[in-house]
């Protein structure tokens, strides 16, 4: 069975189709390359291209016959889309929209979407289940919201069968180091402590100031191994059961910013300059996830998830591609 993986040569995308080629699908990669990189694409083609190139998404529909989409396509920055809403909304809404353009044309219904806790806003309360009130704080949150919207109303219809899921933190690397986090800029909270020790840089930490025990910000860190697997498990569902899934992707544990600096020294033997910085535009205190729902819906468990082994193969990945 072929799948489209939009966004295949980026870090939760590469997982997701060294998994689906395990279980013996094709992933075909859809990547712009803007964030991917070429040497992740290991286990399907890759066509490069614009989600908004609607010839391009029609040429490669037509070269394979593509049952379902996966799709992980997006600016992802809620820094950079604070400063820059126009180019987050052009990308990752309109390109959404473009793919399901495409999808409609060559009678492709299933879609899974990469969404994210940032549709959420601020927590009313936590853990954060999926019937919190949605009150996205940044254009990135927005963009995402906005997809949501349109990929449900589209279900109503049963003109599409999506499987929505609300990513907390990716964090971790594949365990045989095939594939792993590379961003340019990098914000994620992990790598950027990592690559920090390495490279023997100062860490900027953004905030003291929160209300949490510690006063650094909370966040629910899952391994990207565990995230792989959930979107073979709702590609299952949506494939089998014909109905819209939307659940959220978490531990069900929140570890402040603190606690992650103090585990990734213990764990790499080395010390850490640190440069604490005003904390940054759209960033809430605590997020943390119910993940009651996807266990109901999909039997999916986090596995690989504990902070140890989150921290130990980040850092065994940047150690090799630094």
């Amino acid at each position: 069975m072929h799948i489209l993986v939009t966004g295949g040569a980026g870090y939760i995308g590469s997982h997701t189709c060294k998994m689906l080629h395990q279980k013996g699908f094709v992933p075909i990669t859809y990547d712009n390359l803007s964030t991917g990189h070429k040497y992740l694409v290991q286990w399907g083609p890759l066509v490069e291209g614009d989600l908004r190139d609607q010839a391009k998404l029609s040429k490669t529909f037509a070269a394979y016959p593509i049952k379902a989409v996966i799709h992980f396509a997006a600016k992802a920055l809620v820094g950079e889309s604070m400063k820059n809403p126009l180019d987050y909304y052009s990308n990752n809404v309109l390109g959404t929209i473009s793919l399901l353009e495409a999808m409609k044309r060559h009678e492709v219904p299933y879609i899974i979407f990469s969404s994210s806790c940032a549709t959420y806003g601020h927590p009313m309360e936590v853990p954060i289940t999926e019937d919190h009130p949605q009150k996205p704080i940044s254009p990135y949150g927005m963009s995402k919201w906005m997809i949501e919207k349109v990929l449900l109303d589209m279900a109503l219809k049963q003109q599409i069968y999506p499987g929505i899921l609300r990513y907390f933190n990716a964090a971790g690397a594949d365990s045989d180091l095939m594939t792993g986090e590379d961003h340019t800029p990098e914000s994620h909270l992990i790598p950027n402590i990592l690559l920090s020790i390495l490279h023997k840089r100062p860490f900027y930490l953004f905030g003291r100031d929160f209300s949490t025990k510690d006063g650094t910000a909370v966040r629910d860190y899952i391994h990207v191994t565990d995230l792989a697997a959930a979107h073979i498990l709702a590609l299952q569902w949506i494939l089998e059961k014909h109905t819209p899934l939307c659940v959220n992707l978490g531990t069900g544990e929140g570890f402040s910013v603190q606690q992650m600096i103090d585990l990734c020294r213990k764990i790499t033997h080395k010390e850490l300059e640190i440069i604490d910085s005003p904390r940054r535009e759209g960033d809430p205190a605590i997020l943390v996830a119910s993940n009651q729902k996807a266990l109901d819906c999909l039997k999916w468990t986090p596995q690989y998830s504990q902070l140890d082994n989150i921290v130990t193969s980040a850092w065994e990945w940047h150690k090799k591609k630094p």
